[in-house]
């Protein structure tokens, strides 16, 4: 027996996108932190931080009227916004924008707070650089495979995107349609680049008739790929869903929180109203939709299939836990960003289940592991 190891320009690639994937979901967890802190408006401004680019540590260091000069900047980046949104017809998003009545009110300063939001620009910025690199690696498909370039080069560009709607989320103070676009970009740039590592692994495997001839495996025809490539679609899309409404379920945290003064945090729960109530019933559609297109994908003994769908059925597991603990011990603050991580933990293990999928429904053929080194007979 001998091995065909994936060539070098593939495994470049490969680990410096996986390695962006990875940072990103930190990113989202660093996020869920900052939000879960209430240390989104730790820096009133962006990129700098109170005007500078090492941020304060004490309040001695900002001027006496800080609140002020940081509302008038805001205020004015905000109107600019909401008129160029209305002349490009978005007139309820600028609406929203103008009637918003937290923008013209400044926190007051916290140090702790404020150095948390800038870790979480300064990783942003770390994963700008990040998907760079995944541009510059995969150079080397352009006379492969355009896709993959063309995908990783979309990932940056949107990157950059997501780094402006951060600015919005802060120059807006929140704005709850700033915040859940925010969130749902995020998730497409993860899509990008995982789609982006898949195809590239995908072209660079050896024929695969060959390696199955040495270690033959149940294959999945077009009709029963094509019926779970439905089923994965429908949950995929419903956990994108289940994300952008837990994410206004955040917001509506926030408005419940500060109308009770931050007190009674127990009471926060029934007070949220029909998006809570539509959030935990989606929840109980999602378990089953992905119960039963798992045990349809465990039927085809495939060993990456398998550990897609443990994988896929454990990060469920985990956030129902999750939700239980948030909704019966008054939202503790700790669980929050666990909670967010692992939905969009879920959002990318039900993406890549999707790709194998479809791949073997496009082939015949049966789904190799992406990685895995291809035996062959000597």
């Amino acid at each position: 027996m001998s091995s065909l190891q994936i060539s070098p320009v593939v495994r470049r690639f490969r680990f410096v996108g996986i390695l962006t994937v990875v940072a990103v979901y930190l990113l989202i967890l660093v996020g869920g932190i900052v939000r879960s802190t209430g240390s989104g408006m730790g820096c009133p401004d962006w990129p700098k931080c109170f005007g500078s680019w090492v941020p304060p540590t004490e309040i001695s260091q900002l001027p006496a009227n800080y609140k002020e000069v940081y509302t008038a900047q805001r205020v004015a980046k905000n109107q600019k916004l909401a008129r160029t949104l209305q002349r490009l017809g978005f007139t309820q998003v600028a609406g929203s924008i103008f009637a918003h009545p937290t923008q013209y009110i400044e926190t007051d300063f916290n140090a702790v707070k404020t150095w948390i939001e800038y870790l979480n620009r300064l990783l942003g910025a770390l994963i700008g650089v990040f998907v760079f690199l995944t541009v510059v690696f995969a150079l080397p498909y352009w006379g492969r495979d355009r896709s993959v370039f063309w995908l990783a080069l979309a990932s940056f560009l949107l990157t950059g995107v997501q780094g402006y709607l951060g600015s919005l989320v802060v120059s807006t103070n929140l704005l709850p349609v700033m915040v859940t676009v925010h969130m749902a970009l995020a998730l497409v740039i993860v899509a990008l680049l995982l789609y982006a590592v898949e195809r590239a692994q995908g072209r660079a495997e050896p024929d695969l008739k060959l390696a199955q001839a040495a270690s033959p495996q149940p294959q999945l025809s077009k009709e029963a790929g094509n019926g779970l490539r439905w089923g994965l679609w429908a949950a995929l899309l419903l956990t994108f869903w289940q994300i952008v409404l837990g994410t206004q379920v955040r917001e509506q945290v926030d408005v419940v929180s500060a109308a009770a003064g931050y007190l009674a945090r127990e009471t926060w729960v029934t007070k949220l109203g029909g998006v809570f109530s539509v959030h935990r019933t989606v929840s109980a559609g999602l378990l089953l939709l992905n119960v039963y297109v798992g045990y349809e994908l465990w039927q085809l003994a495939q060993p990456r299939l398998r550990r897609l769908v443990t994988a896929t059925l454990g990060i469920i597991g985990l956030e129902i836990v999750a939700g239980i603990v948030l909704a019966s011990f008054a939202l503790p603050a700790a669980v929050q960003p666990v909670h967010l991580t692992l939905a969009t933990g879920l959002f990318g293990v039900q993406f890549l289940t999707l790709m194998a999928v479809a791949r073997a429904r496009k082939t015949g053929e049966t789904i190799p592991p992406v990685g895995a080194v291809r035996r062959v007979v000597a």
